[in-house]
């Protein structure tokens, strides 16, 4: 077992048993291909290959480092995980591993390649008081497009969004996150249950309402609103993310070689 990074930035956000078959019977080995996981799979070994996050034991070799690092320090133990993409406010995907433990949502930046978390953000489950769920739009006469649901979650409605946060590519102080589903979500049962905002969704709103009754926060309107509407990403032109999500930029990927 890999020893936890304990270099790993934590970064809170800002708030106002086996069975064997019988003797004599062979054991018929474990198909591994999607496409025997059920008719609803399609034959993607390609991304299988490709994504790093889908190597045989690297998505629980993470959770199980990330899992010790929180247990470290932050005493907190992990009830569930999530793979996702999380969208920026400039529409950049990025990879990452979501950890939901009683008190908290903990968003991990992991590189797949060496096998080493990069960054976690704390939200506070009593913080968050409020979650969409609907699909991605964008000014009337941006040029950007982005398909399929996404899952935004809102932790401080009474800050206001700065103009330089707002327009800051870099920015990482916003009130809120959105994710949406990861690339892998189709590929096997295994990655379907992990990969869908839906999934994180269910179990999220349940969580934030019990957090608010067992640890109501001083001073605030205590209990979370879940909507079913739009999620608006105020970019125009977009090249940059263009150019970042159609090669997968904000993932952990096999990108072949080059040779000279």
């Amino acid at each position: 077992m890999a020893e936890p990074d304990q270099s790993a930035e934590f970064r809170p956000v800002e708030l106002g048993g086996q069975e064997f078959p019988p003797s004599g019977v062979k054991e018929e080995p474990e198909q591994t291909h999607p496409q025997n996981d059920g008719p609803e799979f399609t034959n993607n070994q390609h991304l299988l290959k490709k994504f790093f996050a889908a190597r045989p034991g690297a998505y629980e070799q993470a959770t199980e480092d990330l899992t010790n690092q929180l247990l470290t320090k932050e005493k907190e133990v992990v009830k569930c995980t999530w793979l996702l993409a999380e969208v920026d406010h400039w529409n950049n995907e990025k990879e990452r591993i979501i950890l939901m433990t009683e008190k908290s949502l903990y968003i991990c930046k992991y590189d797949f390649i060496m096998l080493s978390c990069q960054q976690i953000q704390k939200v506070p489950l009593n913080y968050i008081d409020k979650i969409c769920h609907g699909p991605f739009t964008f000014p009337p006469r941006s040029l950007e497009k982005r398909e399929g649901d996404g899952l935004r979650i809102h932790w401080d409605k009474l800050r206001e969004v700065t103009f330089f946060s707002r327009w800051n590519p870099l920015s990482e102080d916003l009130p809120y996150t959105t994710f949406t589903d990861h690339p892998l979500k189709n590929c096997s049962l295994k990655f379907s249950e992990l990969c869908q905002i839906s999934s994180l969704a269910d179990r999220l709103v349940q969580a934030v309402q019990e957090a608010h009754r067992e640890t109501p926060v001083p001073g605030r309107a205590n209990g979370v609103l879940f909507l079913k509407q739009p999620n608006l990403i105020e970019t125009y032109v977009g090249i940059t993310s263009f150019i970042a999500n159609r090669n997968k930029l904000g993932y952990s990927l096999a990108r072949g070689s080059v040779g000279f």
